[in-house]
């Protein structure tokens, strides 16, 4: 029995073998004789590889064509896969880095594992994110508490660079993974280092000439010309991130390419961007390589904002004096709620005339230049100096918001300008009992704003209503998006349908509280002052912007150009705009640090409780009589509304100092 199970699978055994080999010559015969033209065919094909080129972005200037972010020639090292021979990159590795760090420039290094100064491998702990993925299954497939040294050791196997020395070998995999990360092929070259001197390009280029495959190309670098200008307002570009790449690259961006991450530069993007150009290789079958095509980038097209980078400085020079003003004042008193903690303002001019964005300024802010330099710091910065406060930065407008409330009265006939309220310094309707800063006795609607009477205007929200209120709020641009063509906050209107949205109810007397601009109100300086150029465009809100024309890269034809676009209209009539207008005016008139102000505004301040010290508001439009620009300011614990009307008197001489200069000729 044992015999014949052997015999049977011997006989197996040759029976496969002998099959196989039948098969394999029958592979042979069909390859060797039926389709030998075929292979030949194979042989002789050449193949073709498009390597895209970046095209010049579009470039950022301010509404006098002073240049806020522009190009600059720099130069990048660049390593194409079509000629570097697989087997010379780790020594052509090891001598770029070497060269570029003689000169003192910099090769992108994104490995997580650095040598320390013991020369051991350590993870660069800032690199988390970075480190598990070396970690993972798609790379190295180690335990989550291998050891740098450990992934090392698998690295140096996989990149074959056992016969190099510690930095080398760190070096090497340094890039050979960056290469692997971003898809490194004949299509795909690998950007080695971006934005090198000219002092390194020279040097490069003289050492690695007759190395294959080493390529240096002249690139357009950003460069922001005056970047404490309006950062918040122009942005930044960064490398694509991942998610980014995998979102734009059926639009044609690639892994490699800048991309707007804030402000303009973001908003933008598709304008300044251009298109990319290209150069085809054809790579034959022996090796040669030539050029088959070439199809040239298109630049970008460049954006004219509406900002006076003049009026910018010093907008910027009073924030920062307003805070240092509220600061003195809370010492000068021995109160710390009283100025202490004022650590930021923002203040916002527009052109009433078509609600451009002549300024807008932030304190504290920074320096575009230094922003990637500076990044960790200014992140860390308690005072947060990179947040919009100009767009995004809404809080309480507290008595600035009374204009509106009383604008909506009369046109509602909640209140005539015969209407007289008696304020006895308290007001105590339906259970809640609100303050007043003084004991009026029986005023009228232009007392209740000279005065900013708490009582007065608390009465007429009640005969308003929250509907009403809310309503005339947003046709002023309270509460909703002004349209402004960067991020902004749309703010907060108090109300049922917040305080719902919150989990939190709503009761009859929070409309007294909502109508002295307190409550729920939050609103941002950009709204304040579109809300100002309102009152004074009789009512008719036009979309605020920041844009003021998008023209070509060369020669500057005009692409697009805003024109005035209604948004809204606060639905008042003339008349009884003119009678807020014109107590507006003679609110103005009372308040000290505008005694013997050379231009005769419209204006009213406000001071919003919140925690710690009182906001310092103010808005106004000027000159009052034929109304060109609207300013709406917040000095975020500020304590004095003072401090707030100082600001904007600064920025409203510098803005008419040609026409109080021609009043002293």
């Amino acid at each position: 029995m044992e015999y014949g199970v052997k015999k049977w699978r011997y006989a197996l055994l040759i029976s496969i073998i002998i099959i196989s080999s039948a098969v394999f010559f029958a592979r042979l015969v069909q390859w060797q004789v039926f389709q030998t033209e075929y292979y030949d065919d194979m042989t002789a094909a050449s193949y073709e590889y498009t390597v895209r080129s970046n095209a010049i972005r579009g470039e950022i200037y301010d509404c006098n064509g002073l240049p806020l972010a522009v190009n600059k020639t720099g130069y990048r090292v660049m390593i194409n896969k079509i000629f570097m021979p697989d087997d010379e990159l780790n020594w052509a590795v090891v001598r770029l880095t070497a060269l570029i760090e003689t000169c003192g420039g910099k090769w992108i290094d994104e490995l997580p594992i650095i040598v320390n100064v013991n020369g051991e491998y350590v993870f660069d702990e800032e690199k988390s994110s970075e480190i598990e993925r070396l970690k993972s299954k798609d790379q190295l497939n180690m335990n989550h508490y291998s050891t740098a040294s450990e992934c090392m050791l698998k690295l140096v196997e996989k990149y074959g660079c056992e016969n190099y020395t510690k930095k080398q070998q760190h070096d090497i995999i340094s890039v050979r993974y960056n290469m692997d990360k971003q898809g490194y092929s004949r299509s795909n070259p690998y950007i080695f280092a971006d934005g090198i001197s000219e002092r390194a390009m020279s040097v490069i280029s003289e050492n690695m000439q007759s190395v294959s495959g080493v390529e240096i190309e002249s690139t357009a670098v950003r460069t922001y010309e005056n970047g404490t200008a309006a950062p918040h307002i122009v942005g930044v570009t960064g490398l694509i991130s991942e998610d980014e790449y995998t979102e734009l690259k059926i639009k044609g961006y690639g892994y490699t390419d800048m991309i707007g991450k804030s402000g303009i530069e973001y908003a933008f993007e598709k304008e300044l961007r251009g298109s990319s150009g290209s150069k085809t290789y054809e790579v034959s079958a022996d090796g040669k390589v030539s050029v088959k095509d070439i199809a040239a980038s298109k630049p970008g097209n460049s954006v004219y904002l509406t900002i006076d980078s003049n009026l910018q400085k010093v907008a910027q020079k009073a924030l920062k004096e307003a805070v240092q003003e509220a600061n003195d004042y809370s010492k000068e008193v021995g109160d710390e709620n009283m100025g202490a903690d004022c650590k930021g303002a923002a203040i916002v001019v527009l052109d009433v005339r078509d609600f451009s964005v002549i300024c807008a300024a932030n304190y504290p802010s920074y320096d575009l230049t230094k922003y990637y330099s500076d990044y960790e710091k200014l992140a860390s910065d308690k005072n947060v100096p990179m947040f919009d406060r100009a767009f995004m930065g809404a809080l309480a407008p507290g008595s600035t918001f009374k204009p509106m409330v009383a604008s909506a009265a009369l046109q509602e006939k909640a209140i005539t300008t015969n209407t007289h309220i008696d304020c006895e310094g308290v007001y105590t309707e339906n259970g809640l009992k609100l303050w007043c800063m003084g004991y009026h006795g029986w005023i009228d609607v232009y007392e209740g704003i000279c005065e900013s009477c708490n009582v007065f205007f608390a009465e007429t929200a009640r005969l308003l209503g929250i509907e009403n209120m809310n309503i005339y709020a947003k046709r002023c641009g309270l509460g909703v998006k002004t349209g402004i063509e960067i991020t902004e906050s749309s703010g907060t209107l108090a109300g049922p349908e917040y305080s719902h949205s919150m989990g939190s109810e709503w009761y009859e007397s929070f409309v007294s509280t909502a109508g002295i601009g307190q409550s729920d109100n939050q609103f941002t300086p950009l709204q304040l002052a579109t809300y100002a150029a309102t009152l004074a465009n009789n009512g008719i809100r036009l979309r605020s912007h920041v844009v003021d024309r998008i023209v070509s890269y060369y020669g500057g034809d005009i692409i697009y150009e805003t024109e005035p676009e209604v948004m809204d209209n606060m639905g008042v009539s003339e008349q009884n705009l003119k009678e807020v207008k014109t107590a507006m005016n003679m609110a103005a008139h009372t308040y000290y640090p505008l005694e013997g102000f050379e231009i005769d505004i419209a204006g009213k301040t406000g001071t919003a409780e919140n925690s710690g010290s009182d906001h310092a508001n103010f808005i106004c439009f000027a000159p009052y009589d034929d109304p060109k620009i609207a300013i709406g300011v917040m000095v975020e614990h500020g304590a004095k509304s003072k401090v707030a009307i100082n600001a904007a008197k600064k920025v409203m001489r510098e803005y008419f100092k040609n026409e109080l200069a021609q009043q002293q000729e």
